[in-house]
């Protein structure tokens, strides 16, 4: 009896060499003891190993079968040595063997590989990092249980999804190391390592909420795709009885409310209204449904929705800002997050109602980059700004404001349709034809990103001019006419 001891549970090449070794030595599977390090078998368990000697010759098989066995290894079935050398042993003498489906072997270790390949697949949907320390210092934390030993499997995923954030992805098996720059392997630790709850957690929970959608809800196929044993650690798993509960109730509310008569409200205004007046609103109706399939750039297949612009069709002021941020992406309006509450702050401030103002961004797309479970904003390139240009010019031709203001350098360019520096260009009007000026400033999120209080006060009180003048502007522009 030969017993071959492999370094680890996922040691494929002590096992590829010690299986060639054996094989050319012609020694039959039913006489080897395939064990771990660490779990060698008791004395006297087995026979004496009787020593392998060195053997000439060589024998070849297909990539296909060292490509299944790399993954079949790292099954949790303690056989799984014994059944892949067996098959190798059968692959000498008969070549067409991994073709043979119903072969019980075959049939074994292929079922072997497809159960590691969706044990894969799971880690990469439902591991969810958790934040420790803050801001320079943070690290990402993740604690997952998988079913077989993937771990080394699965890390390349994250390091190419995470590529900018550390991490490290905690298993009672080992664990997984991100630095930036490669992946390092360690021992499995137990989950009282592994972080609880983090600050992020009540966002990710709010996102959740907001896409599940409970008319296609499928209960069964979604606890196959998504099983009881992974909502422990999922922290959106506290939501999802409650929504499952709701479902039938909030799928016959959409009903109801899809049964009742549309667009009421417009019905009344339009009998009121002059027909051409009529007829715009029409229009930027029909271009926000066209704008919501838009697919000029790469960046609606990232992002939630295409967020339009936003106020009454026949306004006299027209704010342009950059893009939509994370909390505009999941509520499909523009300015609602905290440059929209710095914005309507300063409009009150300025004396502009934003009932009366048409709200809009150059891009209609959120630009991001994923880091955990937060989405970091990236400033849209030139290519994205021009693609998307064309909503900004038909959303002018139909609201045809008196005055568009222009906040960021992103919105500047879009507008004037070239690189606008901002500051040379602040507080001094630029006609855009014969009945549309325009204003340049500077975007709300740029105040919030001040460190300095002083600082922050101040350009706080410059934006609020530059709006106060926007006033003014339209004013005057209404005496005149």
């Amino acid at each position: 009896m030969h017993v071959i001891t492999l370094d680890n549970e996922t040691d494929f090449d002590g096992w590829r060499k010690a299986a060639r070794m054996l094989a050319l030595n012609s020694v039959a599977p039913r006489e080897v003891t395939w064990t771990v390090r660490g779990n060698e078998p008791e004395l006297f368990e087995v026979e004496p190993e009787r020593p392998l000697e060195e053997a000439d010759g060589s024998f070849n098989v297909t990539a296909k079968f060292v490509e299944l066995a790399k993954i079949a290894i790292l099954h949790r079935n303690p056989a799984r040595f014994a059944l892949l050398y067996r098959l190798l042993w059968r692959l000498r003498s008969d070549h067409d063997l991994l073709y043979v489906a119903t072969d019980p072997d075959i049939a074994e270790v292929s079922a072997m590989a497809k159960a590691v390949r969706r044990d894969e697949h799971k880690m990469h949907a439902f591991v969810r990092f958790r934040e420790v320390g803050r801001e320079s210092k943070s690290h990402y934390v993740a604690w997952f249980e998988p079913e077989h030993h993937i771990v080394p499997l699965a890390a390349p995923f994250f390091a190419s999804r995470f590529a900018d954030m550390p991490w490290s992805i905690l298993t009672p098996d080992v664990c997984a190391h991100w630095d930036g720059h490669a992946v390092s392997i360690t021992e499995g630790v137990g989950k009282s390592e592994a972080p609880t709850e983090d600050r992020l957690e009540e966002t990710w929970r709010s996102y959740y909420a907001s896409i599940f959608n409970p008319a296609r809800l499928k209960v069964k196929a979604m606890q196959t795709e998504m099983p009881k044993k992974y909502w422990r650690n999922l922290p959106e798993a506290s939501l999802i009885k409650p929504l499952i509960a709701n479902a039938e109730r909030a799928t016959r509310a959409m009903i109801e409310s899809d049964a009742t008569e549309p667009h009421k409200a417009q019905k009344r205004e339009a009998a009121e209204m002059p027909r051409k007046q009529a007829a715009s609103t029409d229009s930027l109706t029909n271009l926000r449904a066209e704008a919501a399939d838009c697919r000029a750039c790469p960046l609606w297949k990232d992002a939630t929705q295409t967020v339009f612009g936003e106020g009454p069709a026949r306004a006299r002021l027209m704010l342009v800002g950059e893009q939509p941020g994370d909390k505009e992406d999941l509520a499909g309006k523009p300015f609602v997050g905290p440059a929209g509450n710095m914005l309507d702050r300063a409009l009150a401030e300025a004396g502009i109602d934003r009932e009366k103002v048409y709200v809009t961004n150059a891009v209609k797309h959120f630009k991001f980059i994923p880091r955990g479970k937060i989405r970091l904003h990236q400033k849209p390139a030139t290519p994205e700004i021009t693609a998307c240009r064309q909503w900004y010019e038909r959303e002018l031709a139909a609201v045809r404001p008196d005055l568009v203001v222009a906040m960021g350098a992103t919105a500047a360019q879009c507008v004037l349709g070239k690189t606008t520096p901002v500051n040379k260009n602040r507080g001094r009007l630029i006609t855009l034809d014969h009945t549309t000026r325009a204003l340049v400033t500077v975007h709300p999120s740029y105040l919030l990103r001040l460190p300095d209080e002083e600082a922050k006060a101040r350009e706080y009180q410059r934006f609020v001019d530059d709006l106060t003048l926007a006033a003014k502007l339209l004013k005057s522009s209404a005496h005149a006419a």
